[in-house]
């Protein structure tokens, strides 16, 4: 090879974030997906300070500016009188204290202008029906194999494939993901269509006895994004585009509050998908082969960090890169310098999950000690402010032992 060109499996948000910030460095990218089409299924991302001054850092502020959602503040609400707690504060003062904003936003907005942007700084598209189905590592970098037989060489290869990557399968062997006994369902509201009081921006999470429902609104204040979770067993689909219908919702939150109720009723299409989870894994690196995203470190919702995590994964990767004369010596660097964090993320997102369904929550005389306790300002902080103040530009690149 003539130069150091980086093989990228995946062209969701972690493999377009990783590309971008590879090519500002300065290296040359591939990037193959498999589908035959580009487009993020999905509805709405919450996008905190760790991710979004990643975002700025690339340049992409302007272009996401009139697609964001500028998040007010965030709030905890009681499941059946909608009685209301303050999470935390945001806007001027989430940049006052974490130097970036806090976005809401919808995951097909934020991946088109990825795209844009990566079609824009690559010397070549993305590949499509380019599904990389194996990998091996070289002396000098990596040879992979694709579905339709043909083989490529690569200076490294970025396994950005997903929850159900086959990379990780191969490297970490098969591990199943185990079903939660969460069953959640999304959907997008029109906000015209709500009542006035409802089109606040700013995030909500009810919280009640075995479910919660968190809504925050996307595509530059146009959409409400809706989504309930509850612990019910007997459904095992994965896939994000099951259609549901609105009488299955309403079985499941139509004697929360009426707010509530309102915003599952007015939803255009409710989808419906079991939430599996996996245990943290080291591993990642292997060789001139390194997983990122979802690949890595599969995680619960319930922090509201799985993409903020594949773009804190795309700037340590890039800066890794930088600094490391070949693959196998900076993928190893990266993985130690993300281990922990990530898994720290993925194990408190599940402890979130008890906390947001808490038993208390359906007894009348301790539901409201419980949240005023669980979600005093300084416990918030102790929860939150961690996140929010990672700097993957700044952070210092000494390896932590795996």
């Amino acid at each position: 090879m003539t130069e150091k060109r980086i093989a990228i499996a995946g062209a969701g948000i972690a493999g377009l974030t990783t590309a971008l910030s590879l090519l500002q460095l300065g290296f040359k990218v591939d990037i193959y997906e498999q589908s035959s089409q580009l487009g993020e299924v999905g509805a709405g991302l919450q996008i905190s300070p760790n991710g979004t001054r990643i975002l700025q850092d690339l340049g992409l502020g302007p272009s996401l500016q009139q697609l964001v959602c500028p998040a007010r503040g965030k709030e905890i609400r009681m499941w059946n009188t909608g009685q209301r707690w303050k999470l935390f504060d945001l806007g001027d003062d989430c940049l006052s204290r974490f130097g970036a904003p806090y976005w809401m936003v919808h995951r097909g907005d934020l991946h088109k202008v990825l795209l844009q942007a990566y079609e824009s700084r690559s010397d070549v598209p993305v590949r499509l029906n380019a599904k990389v189905v194996n990998a091996q590592s070289h002396a000098n970098g990596v040879s992979f194999e694709m579905q339709d037989g043909s083989k490529h060489l690569a200076f490294g290869l970025i396994a950005a494939d997903g929850v159900h990557s086959i990379l990780r399968e191969n490297f970490l062997g098969e591990d199943k993901a185990n079903f939660t006994g969460l069953l959640a369902w999304r959907g997008l509201v029109p906000i015209s269509s709500i009542s006035p009081h409802l089109q606040l921006q700013v995030g909500t999470n009810w919280v009640g006895p075995g479910a919660h429902v968190i809504t925050y609104p996307v595509r530059g204040g146009q959409l409400m994004n809706v989504v309930g979770i509850i612990e019910k067993e007997g459904w095992r689909g994965e896939t994000w585009t099951e259609k549901g219908t609105h009488e299955e919702l309403l079985q499941d939150f139509g004697h929360w509050h009426a707010d509530v109720c309102e915003l599952m009723r007015k939803i255009e299409q409710p989808y419906k998908w079991a939430l599996l989870g996996r245990a943290p894994r080291k591993g990642w690196a292997q060789g001139a082969v390194c997983l990122v995203g979802d690949a890595a470190h599969p995680t619960l919702p319930f922090l509201a960090q799985g993409a903020n995590m594949a773009i804190e994964d795309a700037a340590v990767m890039a800066r890794c890169m930088a600094t490391h004369q070949n693959a196998t010596d900076a993928f190893l660097h990266f993985e130690s310098l993300r281990w922990q964090r990530t898994a720290d993320i993925v194990n408190r997102s599940s402890e979130n999950a008890l906390r947001f369904h808490n038993p208390q929550l359906s007894d009348p005389f301790k539901a409201v000690d419980y949240v005023t306790s669980e979600w005093e300002p300084e416990k918030v902080r102790k929860r939150y402010d961690w996140l929010f103040e990672y700097n993957a530009l700044t952070l210092p690149l000494v390896a932590a032992p795996l």
